[in-house]
């Protein structure tokens, strides 16, 4: 099997934001009810194939945990797109944003720095217990140059390709595929 791109997606944030769930529900297309603790960091595969080109995403999910916050510079390297979560119920979880980039962008190259950010809202489906407004995500997102704000919810399975889609794209024009 040929392929156009492999690349290598960081999903980062808070413990208990939903990006376990996020990459569960997109690699198998199933929420699961009874996910636990992110240790370090999961790694996924999911073979895509987007505007004519057959890609390999490489999904690295990493803990949100403080203790394993040391980590995300050493496993960010080398990737090619990062997709850092919310969770639209929890606002000190969007509040966080600027740490976790700068965290995630520590120690990558110069040229890697210039790497699409995508910024995801989860449990959309929560929507009594919504905490975070979209404009101020969007707001908040374009000061810090993600390029854009996406909700989803695992549970539903709304806006999961969406997101995925997107991101593909834009680690596709950043390599001058498309």
């Amino acid at each position: 099997m040929k392929y156009t791109a492999s690349y290598k997606i960081c999903i980062f944030g808070d413990a208990g934001v939903g990006k376990t769930s996020l990459t569960y529900r997109y690699i198998n297309n199933r929420f699961e009810t009874d996910t636990k603790l992110t240790l370090g960091v999961d790694i996924m595969a999911k073979d895509v194939e987007i505007n004519n080109f057959r890609v390999k995403l490489q999904i690295w999910d990493f803990g949100g945990e403080e203790r394993f916050r040391v980590f995300l510079p050493v496993y960010a390297r080398g990737s090619s797109g990062g997709i850092f979560m919310y969770d639209t119920t929890r606002k000190n979880s969007l509040d966080k944003i600027r740490d976790w980039i700068s965290i995630y962008k520590k120690d990558l190259i110069k040229e890697e720095r210039q790497i699409p950010v995508l910024a995801v809202g989860g449990k959309k489906d929560l929507t009594n217990e919504r905490a975070i407004n979209l404009e101020n995500a969007k707001n908040l997102a374009r000061n810090l140059k993600i390029y854009d704000v996406i909700e989803c919810s695992a549970k539903t399975g709304e806006n999961i390709d969406n997101i995925f889609h997107s991101i593909t794209n834009r680690m596709l024009e950043n390599s001058k595929l498309i």
